[in-house]
């Protein structure tokens, strides 16, 4: 029973689209009809509005890492699975028909609650990739590539195990942007709409 109620809070609170809800609060009208349309950071500094984007970047880590955290004494595979669910909601919030966000602050998030080191050195890859090359989609790449690395250099096999779906998910997500690299028209970190 406590696993299916830690399953259901993880998701819940994933599903929280803080993009959508803070862009709205503050009269930028609805993000989807914005940029990419998608619900997080990212395309929030296209709006131009600097502290949205960062109150958004930083409420959609929040989201994968609490969950995590509360979790965390109900053992390993208890704790993970609630990290994966949290990133399900971000991915797939049912208060948007299942339409949500590309999953990587909250994936971030839940490595950063799952075990700092690993949400470290993935945030630190994220941060090297975006200062060289300005593509938000590349960096995630970056990132959730070296995350199931990382955590194998840790030995924390079950949270490489994650990590790799994670990065299965995140790609998978990023599938239009994979399209529009390989174009060149893939628009660069903080461009407005």
């Amino acid at each position: 029973m406590i696993f299916w109620s830690l399953l259901l809070f993880g998701y819940l609170c994933g599903s929280i689209p803080f993009g959508l809800v803070l862009t709205r609060a503050a009269g930028l009208g609805d993000i989807r009809d914005i940029g990419s349309g998608n619900i997080g950071a990212t395309n929030v500094l296209r709006t131009g509005n600097k502290k949205i984007a960062a109150a958004t970047l930083l409420l959609d880590g929040a989201k994968g890492a609490i969950p995590v955290l509360v979790a965390a004494s109900f053992g390993q595979t208890v704790m993970l699975c609630t990290g994966l669910a949290a990133l399900l909601g971000h991915l797939f919030p049912i208060w948007l028909r299942f339409k949500g966000g590309k999953g990587v602050a909250t994936g971030l998030g839940v490595l950063l609650g799952a075990f700092l080191p690993v949400g470290l050195i993935s945030c630190a890859a994220w941060l090297s990739m975006a200062r060289l090359s300005r593509y938000s989609s590349l960096s995630a790449f970056t990132a959730f590539a070296v995350a199931p690395l990382a955590a194998l250099v840790f030995g924390r096999w079950h949270l490489a195990v994650l990590a790799a779906i994670i990065a299965v998910l995140v790609v998978w997500k990023h599938r239009e942007n994979i399209s529009r690299l390989r174009a060149g028209s893939e628009p660069r970190i903080g461009k407005k709409a």
